[in-house]
């Protein structure tokens, strides 16, 4: 075995009850969601009793997520399985940073909780229903050309290489799957669960509105490397440039591809998925199906992460 990544769930992957079956296995968990309660109170009761719609809701959304993703990096390292490198998709790039040590779990809680009311506040100024679509079947070079031209959608996250988000307004999908049929192109759309059109202009104010609680954070060099979406490339070894980096990502397309191909580029061979479902695991496959790749977002799944890793 190679180097082990750590990679940490985005919105989309959420689902009632996500986080309560590790937060009776361990200990490091209870003491994450003890935690959390003082920030947020009822957001355990939330996360585990909550509604599908209430969990679609990006003030709930990323708080939520962030606990899961961040308990099962924790359990994972309570188990004994310590990874060379960590990355996160969107929202999971903050859990991804307090994990390898750039600010404290409550840091990161803190953060989320200012990332994603600004995302929500900027969702709600749109102009127009926000919506993100899967595009699978086509190269991220026909999708650029497919949005080109239509003012509000635009490639958001760049998962795999046949395997590209678009994100904007219910019209603009609507416009590029027009256009799709009108050219005759076989692509398949998968409409996703969430309430924003994230990683693109129309998230320009929260980046902005965000930029000053990041400015007032102290972040500290990792313990270990950090992939950044935004580039798809490691984070600068200076700490005082992640305020502007985590900043711009909100508002600009996540490089996925890319940054999964630096990690196995850099001897990475497995890959953990920390957070619920297993997304990341699917699009890591179709990067590179020689990694190997695991899932932990219950006491079940970590079992059969540990025993796989550790044997």
């Amino acid at each position: 075995m190679g180097k082990i990544a750590f990679v940490f769930s985005g919105q989309g992957a959420q689902y009632p009850g996500m986080g309560e079956s590790l937060r009776s296995a361990s200990p490091a968990v209870r003491r994450l969601y003890d935690m959390a309660e003082t920030l947020r109170p009822g957001i355990s009761e939330l996360s585990f009793r909550g509604t599908a719609e209430e969990l679609k809701q990006t003030v709930n959304t990323q708080p939520a997520l962030y606990l899961v993703d961040l308990g099962a990096a924790l359990a994972l390292r309570e188990a004994g399985i310590v990874p060379d490198a960590v990355g996160g998709f969107s929202l999971g790039e903050l859990p991804a940073l307090a994990f390898a040590g750039a600010y404290s779990a409550e840091t990161g809680f803190a953060l989320v909780l200012k990332r994603a009311a600004a995302m929500a506040e900027a969702s709600e100024n749109m102009p127009d229903t926000p919506a993100m679509a899967a595009v699978m079947r086509l190269a991220p070079e026909e999708i650029e050309s497919l949005c080109a031209g239509i003012d509000s959608v635009w490639p958001a996250n760049y998962n795999a290489p046949e395997q590209t988000v678009i994100s904007g307004t219910a019209s603009g999908v609507a416009a590029f799957r027009q256009r799709c049929a009108d050219g005759g192109i076989s692509a398949r759309l998968v409409d996703l669960p969430v309430s924003g059109a994230f990683h693109t202009p129309f998230m320009a104010p929260a980046s902005e509105a965000f930029a000053p609680v990041l400015e007032g954070t102290e972040f500290a060099r990792p313990a270990m490397p950090v992939y950044a979406n935004l580039t798809g490339g490691l984070y600068p070894e200076d700490p005082g440039e992640f305020a502007g980096i985590l900043a711009r990502q909100i508002k600009n397309p996540v490089r996925w591809t890319d940054e999964i191909r630096a990690m196995i580029a850099s001897g990475v061979d497995t890959f953990v998925e920390c957070g619920p479902g297993k997304t990341l695991c699917g699009l890591i496959r179709k990067i590179d199906k020689s990694a190997a790749v695991y899932q932990v977002e219950n006491e079940e799944t970590l079992r059969a992460a540990v025993s796989a890793i550790l044997g």
